[in-house]
């Protein structure tokens, strides 16, 4: 007899057909082979005492504060660890309960439906101006169609063109002074069909950049506001185009002045599906979803949200990270900007193996290779 302690990341259902489990058991034992710990915070204690019991009945468990079963305070904050198999039988079961259990049931449901993508894309970053706070970013003119041209060559199937710094104290400038970066860039892109070869993406929430753009063959507006702009969201529908919503706490100039948040998970969450409801009024459908690392958040805000990106699936739309050697590295490392590469990449697979389907980078080939590599061990 041989016993082998075997990851648990594996590729389950591939391993349970290695075997030669037949096709019901491998969707029943697939469920069973992950476990998901849920916090659940203002809980009414009555539910917790209901939940708990449910838990218990069918193999999970809820982590509840001493107390909770004389019902000590009213609400009480709990943790519940379950397969994804003990998850919709819970869902199934606290529909019927009182204490706000059906609602927790449907979210339950909705976590217990969470898949992962199994793709992954790459999103290039080129900057048409000179405050960016990565100088190996910043091209103009021609210079940025022979780097867009090497990073479709890499493996980059997403190209985010800029004309602003969104750097903590980065300079305010015009919408003109903006689109004059841009025209250039874009004019060419459009002259030489580039966006056959690759998607290019406006990083702006300027409605005059944002237009020109569109007109000139990109397909993706990358908006830092989230979409505070009703302007800019008209244009989006009237293009059709792929909308980026980011979280940001206040505004580049100040926004790591003093960042705060009550919750940073469920005010995110919160947002997000504002936003998403604002887009669908003015018939924006193709939505992704950026946290924004980096944008009014402390260190441990940004990890936070890179170990519970998992959460943001829910809302069931594509996630884009985008750490690209952000100062919250040098801050872990005390590295400068030129060294962040390697902390970058730690940041970013992180970021793909809780749930991210898009990664805005500035090294393109690295993380084709690292991409490639992590799938590769994922497959085993």
């Amino acid at each position: 007899m041989i016993v082998e302690k075997l990851s648990s990341d594996i590729q389950i259902k591939e391993k349970l057909k290695s075997l030669g489990v037949d096709g019901g058991g491998i969707s029943i034992l697939s469920d069973k082979a992950k476990t998901h710990i849920i916090s659940i915070k203002d809980l009414n204690v009555g539910g917790a005492n209901i939940l708990k019991q449910d838990a218990l009945s069918i193999g999970a468990d809820l982590a509840v504060p001493r107390g909770t079963v004389l019902a000590r305070t009213p609400k009480v904050d709990t943790l519940l660890i379950a397969t994804t198999a003990q998850l919709k039988t819970l869902a199934k079961k606290e529909l019927a309960q009182p204490f706000g259990l059906k609602d927790l049931a449907i979210q339950l449901k909705e976590i217990s439906s969470i898949k992962k993508p199994k793709r992954v894309e790459v999103m290039g970053i080129i900057n048409a101006n000179d405050d960016s706070f990565f100088s190996g970013s910043r091209f103009v003119d021609t210079d940025a169609i022979v780097k867009i041209e090497k990073m479709i060559e890499e493996g980059a199937t997403i190209i985010d063109i800029g004309g602003v710094s969104s750097a903590p104290n980065a300079k305010s400038i015009s919408a003109l002074e903006e689109l004059s970066r841009i025209k250039p860039i874009a004019d060419m892109i459009q002259e030489r069909k580039l966006y056959e070869k690759v998607a290019f993406s406006i990083d702006s929430f300027e409605p005059i950049v944002i237009e020109y753009a569109l007109n000139t063959g990109f397909k993706i507006v990358n908006d830092i506001t989230g979409l505070k702009s009703d302007e800019v969201c008209k244009i989006c529908a009237k293009y059709s185009a792929k909308v980026v919503i980011m979280h940001m706490q206040g505004r580049p100039q100040t926004m790591q002045d003093n960042p705060n948040y009550e919750n940073i998970l469920e005010d995110i969450y919160t947002f997000f599906k504002k936003q998403i409801t604002k887009a669908k009024i003015f018939g924006i459908e193709d939505i992704v979803l950026d946290v924004g690392i980096g944008f009014g958040k402390t260190v441990e805000d940004n990890l936070i949200l890179i170990k519970h990106l998992e959460h943001f699936l829910t809302l069931g739309y594509p996630l884009l990270v985008g750490a690209s050697r952000k100062s919250m590295i040098g801050k872990i490392d005390k590295s400068e900007v030129n060294n962040r590469l390697g902390g970058t990449l730690a940041i970013h697979l992180e970021s793909v193996r809780n749930g991210a389907s898009i990664l805005r980078v500035h090294d393109v080939y690295e993380h084709i290779q690292a991409i490639k590599v992590q799938r590769k061990l994922e497959s085993i």
